[in-house]
This record gives structure tokens, C-alpha cells and sequence, in this order.
């Protein structure tokens, strides 16, 4: 276990480097977010081969990890290609000043691969260890892990379309999966990763993996993705009355 856990740094260190270096060539951070999704497919597929083992739960939570993260990065890729360095980014830029360098390496890109090795943990217990057959906790896991996929992929897909449309601008979305929770993307990644823990636990030392999810989830809650958005929103009436209605995070029928 430690041989594999130790590989699959040395692998995302190796990894968010090269993206580090790419990024203070352009001048932009924010790439480090298209790198997130495919990390995850790389650290999946270096795991699985490097141990040999393809049982069926090997092959499935690869399988899971590789479509999550491919959907993730291509949606991610195409929406930011071209653009200007993401907001929070720039903002940070104008605040490190000189420090910009070493600090962006610590706390963009090493910070990201930690939250990697640690995200990631649930799929280097399962390609490390002995496999027993698939039982119903993790069909469970496979069932949660679809609801979860559905939110973030159909939540994704509905915002992007909204933005789309000229008549949109400067106004909130509030249809679709988004009627009933404020942040249906942000709600299906942590379901997804609830799945894939349920898919490790029957394996040895597969309890432990329960830091990958509970990291995501209060990652999204309080720290990096609902708290920056809310606070982007907090001047803005119709978010305000959007939020008066709608759930934060679990979704659920609007109040009237």
C-alpha cells in the first residue's frame, strides 16, 4: 500500500509541475483547473496498470474515475480555452505581487495535487489490494455515484446553455436541476465521490477512504466552490430572492 500511495505522488507531483510551468509561460493559474479531471484518469490508469489487477471492482472504479474526469475536463477545457485567467486567479495575482511564483506553486498547483493524493485515495486502496466480488453496498455505490454524475454533467449542461442565450445576461438560473438546489454541479461531484467510497470499502484498509469524500464535500461547502460563488452573488437581488426559494446545496422543492 505505501509503494503504490507513494507512485501515485510522485505521479501528480510530476503531473501539476508540468502544468506550473506551462501556466507562468502564459501567464495564467487558472489552467490548473483543466488538469483536475484528467489527474484523477491518470492516477487511475498508472494504479491499476503498475498493480496488474483487473477484477472486476479495478476495472469499474477506473472505468467510473475515467468518465467523470474526461467529462470533467472537457467541459472544463472548452469553456475556459481562449479566455483570460479566471477571476479568483487574477485576483490572487495582484495580491502575492513578488511572491507570485512560489506562492502560486504552493498554493495552486501543490496544494491541488495534496487535494489530489487525498480525493484520490479511494482508487489507489482498490487497485492495491486483494479484490472480492461486487456485493450490494457497491451496486449502492454504483447507483450513487449515477445520481451524482447526472447532477454535475446535466447541471453543467443547463448552465452553459442558459449562458448561452443574450437575453441571460446578468441574470441567475433558475430552471432545471437548478430550481431545486442552488449548486446541482457542485452537489452531484460530492455525491460521486460518496459512490466510489461505498465502491471501496469492502476492500482491506477500504474505511479509510472515507477522507475522500468528507474532503470534497466540505471543500465545496465552506471552502473553494459554494462560499466564492455566493459571495460573487451577494449584491445581487435576483440571486438574493433565488436563494430566499432554493436549497444551497441538497436539492429540494422550492419554498413559495
Amino acid at each position: 500500500m505505501s509503494e503504490i500511495l507513494l507512485q501515485a505522488a510522485i505521479v501528480i507531483f510530476v503531473y501539476f509541475f508540468a502544468f506550473f510551468l506551462v501556466a507562468q509561460f502564459i501567464r495564467n493559474n487558472s489552467i490548473v483547473d483543466m488538469g483536475w479531471g484528467a489527474g484523477f484518469v491518470v492516477v487511475a490508469f498508472v494504479t491499476l496498470l503498475s498493480q496488474g489487477a483487473y477484477a472486476e471492482r479495478n476495472l469499474l472504479i477506473t472505468l467510473l474515475i475515467t468518465i467523470w474526469g474526461g467529462r470533467l475536463t472537457y467541459y472544463i477545457v472548452r469553456r475556459n480555452w481562449g479566455k483570460p485567467e479566471d477571476f479568483r486567479y487574477a485576483k490572487w495575482r495582484k495580491e502575492w505581487g513578488s511572491w507570485l511564483v512560489p506562492r502560486a506553486f504552493l498554493q495552486v498547483f501543490m496544494l491541488q495535487g495534496l487535494l489530489m493524493l487525498i480525493i484520490g485515495y479511494p482508487i489507489i486502496v482498490v487497485n492495491s489490494s486483494p479484490q472480492p466480488g461486487l456485493n450490494f453496498i457497491d451496486y449502492l455505490g454504483l447507483f450513487i455515484w449515477i445520481t451524482g454524475f447526472f447532477f454535475e454533467s446535466v447541471g453543467d449542461k443547463q448552465l452553459a446553455e442558459f449562458k448561452k442565450d443574450p437575453a441571460n445576461k446578468g441574470h441567475v438560473i433558475q430552471s432545471g436541476l437548478w430550481k431545486y438546489t442552488r449548486h446541482p454541479n457542485y452537489f452531484g461531484e460530492a455525491t460521486m465521490w460518496w459512490g466510489i467510497f461505498l465502491l471501496t470499502i469492502s476492500v482491506p484498509l477500504g474505511w479509510s477512504a472515507v477522507i475522500s469524500p468528507l474532503t470534497i464535500t466540505l471543500m465545496l461547502l465552506y471552502v473553494s466552490g459554494v462560499p466564492m460563488l455566493e459571495k460573487k452573488y451577494k449584491d445581487n437581488p435576483e440571486f438574493q430572492e433565488y436563494a430566499r426559494r432554493t436549497n444551497k446545496f441538497f436539492p429540494w422543492v422550492p419554498k413559495k
